[in-house]
Formats: C-alpha cells, structure tokens, sequence
C-alpha cells in the first residue's frame, strides 16, 4: 500500500490549504457566529475543489477535510462530497450523474447525509418511492438542496440481489411483514428538499414571525399536502417534509429532518448503503485529524511563547509528554483514514478499516482536543480563545461517528462475520 498523494491530490491539498488559510480565520469565524461561510463556499466551488473529488477520490478528499479540519472551516464540504459527489459518481445511473453532478460540482447544489441518527421506512407506490422517518440531527441540514437517507425496503428472504426489493415493498409495510418470509434491507435513497416542499425554519423566532406574516404555519402545509396526496390531486412532487433548526455542539447548521411520504429516488443497490457509510466515517475521520492537528499547532505556538519559571512552557517535561502523546493520537487518526480512503479508492474491502478510523478519530479525538485546552491552561477556557472551537468541533465529531464503544461492538461483528 502506498499512502504518499499523486500530484493531483498534492496541488488540491494546496490549494485548499491556502483558501481555507486566508478566508477561515479567527476574526472572520468570530464574526460570522454559527452560520454557514457562504463566501468561503463559493470560493472553494470557484476554485472546482468540490468537482475534483470525483478525479482525486476519497484520499483526495480526506487530504482537503483535514485542512478544513485545521482551521474548523463552516462550509458543508464534507456532507456534499461524502454524501453527494461520491455517492452519484460511484453509485448513480448515467442519467442521474449528468442530472445531479454538475449542480454539486458548482456548488449550486448542496447535499448532506441522514445517516447516523436513525432510518426511514421506504414504500412503492404508484408515484415511485415515498420515504417516512425522523432524523433528530442532520449537519447542514438548513442549507441542503439535497438529503441521502438510510431507509428499510422489504426484500424476499430467499432472494438477493437489485430489483427484488420493487416487487416486495410494493404497498408493504416492515414490520408484520417481516413472518411473511420478507426482510429489511438498507438502501439509499435520494430527496430532493425544494421538490418535496420542505419548510426550512431557522429558528424558533424566525417560525413565529413566518408563521404571523405568512398567515398559517409549517403544520398547515403538512396538512394541506396530506390532503392533496389522500384526494388524488398531488403530483408526484407532493409530500409531507419538515426541517427544523437544530444547535449543535459545533456550528454546523443542523436540522430535525421529519419525512411523511416524501418522494426520494432510489441511488444504487443492496451495496450501496455500506459503501457510503464507511467513505462517509472516513471523510470525517480525516476531518478531526485536522481538528486535531489544528488544536496542537495552537499549542506549540502557546507553550513555545508563553513562559514559566522564566522558561518557555514547552521545556517542561509534563508538557511535552501530554503533547506527544496528543501527537500519536492525531497520527492515528490520519494514517487509520488514508488507509481506509486508499482501500475505497483501490476497491479493495474497507469496511472494518472504515470502522477502525472511526474509532481512531471518537476515542483518540477527544483525548486530543482535551489535552489542547488543557495544555493551554487558564485561557483554554476562555470560549472566546480560537483553541476552545477545536474543542467544540471535535466533540460533535466524537458524538457524530460514535460512540466509540458501539464502533467497537460494530468491528467484532465485521471480524467474527456476525454483521451483514
């Protein structure tokens, strides 16, 4: 295995590096609160950092997440590419590839992933396929033209491979059906937010003025799709959506994504869930790598300069071995994901290295981005100091791959052939 980037994916890695370096800065964070960098986004889609994804694949990817990562950039480039380009690219018909890519590429499109936080059941009807479910928390979810959802289709148990899944979820519901000799099969399926008429609330205040000067409110629009869909006169467009503001630990433009009967396309087959799962743990690994990277060239700034006993703090023996060992743990993090990056993109199996990483960047990443706030001593905790966002940041990406424990549960089962 050879781990050392090609040309290409060393020229993207600069050039993310630099735009991230001049735009994502402490002053222009601090201003900007918890919203998304909308100038940095089209900065970076100009630049067609998004579109090179498909060319520089998920090595690529993990390169450019942990520059992201390094100076905790509020830009969707993760979820877009890991939920979006790859995906499309990797699992999409011809027809979707040319529907879809060219809006993600440019940036005029934005996807993200409901994955993690639960799964939608799936129906056929005679519109095509209708998902419903919950979703409590999905990053940058507010800004989303596009969502990739997790949902169960029955499958007759005897039977495996594309295709069976029409026939036995047509007018099935899981469940009950599961005695009936059927299973439940994780696809992913693909919504268009605007089509469904989904109602994005940005806050609850935002909600109250809508719902005054609007004269009627989220629940109205829901009842009156519902209708639409129960009297015949829905299109195939219709369906009951709802996206509601959600604060996360990190400010990553969250929301609780509610689906009732929404209309959603079917991307790849029986695979395709797993494929996107682990490129998806691995994308995000390498983006706490440079949270975590970030956090510790915070600190050999502030130990090289800040002085005690009329020493630099950095010549203290309890100093520098809490940092090394912060070291090895953000190493870990970065070779466990260029390695399972570097078996996707060679086709090689990488789920149980997926899950590796994963737990690499909970378990080891949140050791790291403490020892960072502690090493920085009484100003660690001040909120307002740079290094207390890699904290944030890399505590929503513990909460978001883990919990580390149930990763772990997770490899056995790959290891021991339980899983699947």
């Amino acid at each position: 295995m050879d781990f050392a980037p090609t040309e290409e994916q060393r020229a993207a890695r600069e050039l993310a590096a630099e735009i991230f370096g001049d735009l994502s800065t402490h002053e222009r964070l601090s201003a900007l609160g918890t919203g998304t960098d909308a100038e940095l986004w089209k900065a970076l889609c100009a630049a067609g950092l998004p579109a090179a994804v498909e060319e520089i694949g998920l090595v690529g990817l993990v390169l450019l997440l942990e520059e992201q990562g390094r100076t905790t950039a509020q830009v969707p480039l993760a979820v877009t590419c890991a939920y979006g380009v790859l995906p499309v690219a990797v699992h999409g018909t011809a027809e979707q590839r040319d529907r879809l890519l060219p809006a993600l590429r440019e940036g005029t499109a934005v996807a993200t992933g409901a994955f993690g936080s639960g799964v939608a059941t799936a129906r056929r009807t005679a519109h095509g396929w209708r998902l419903s479910g919950t979703f409590p928390a999905v990053p940058w979810l507010r800004g989303a033209t596009h969502v990739l959802v997790p949902a169960d289709v029955l499958v007759w148990a005897h039977e495996a491979g594309a295709g069976h899944e029409a026939e036995a979820a047509q007018g099935a519901e899981a469940g009950p059906a599961a005695s009936a000799g059927l299973r439940a099969v994780p696809r992913c399926f693909l919504v268009d937010v605007h089509a469904a008429g989904t109602e994005a609330d940005k806050t609850e205040a935002d909600k109250t003025k809508a719902d005054k000067t609007a004269g009627g409110g989220t629940e109205d629009r829901r009842t009156e799709a519902a209708a639409a869909e129960a009297d015949g006169t829905a299109a195939d467009g219709a369906g009951a959506a709802l996206v509601e503001a959600v604060e996360t630990t990190a400010p990553w433009a969250a929301g609780r994504l509610t689906l009732d009967g929404v209309p959603a396309e079917l991307l790849g087959g029986e695979g395709t869930h797993a494929d996107v799962l682990g490129r998806a743990r691995t994308a995000f690994a390498g983006l706490q790598a440079g949270v975590c990277r970030g956090s510790l060239d915070r600190v050999v700034h502030h130990t090289a300069v800040r002085k005690q006993f009329g020493r630099p703090l950095s010549t203290h023996q309890g100093v520098l071995m809490r940092a090394a060992d912060a070291h090895m743990d953000t190493e870990a993090i970065r070779v466990t994901a260029y390695e399972a990056a570097w078996r996707y993109d060679q086709g090689l199996p990488a789920a149980t290295h997926a899950l590796t990483t994963a737990w690499w960047a909970c378990e080891a990443g949140k050791r790291v981005v403490h020892s960072g706030q502690h090493l920085h001593g009484g100003i660690g905790a001040d909120v307002e100091h740079p290094v207390h966002r890699h904290f944030l940041w890399g505590r929503q990406l513990d909460a978001y791959l883990g919990p580390a424990p149930g990763l772990l549960a997770e490899l056995g089962d790959e290891l021991t052939g339980v899983a699947g």
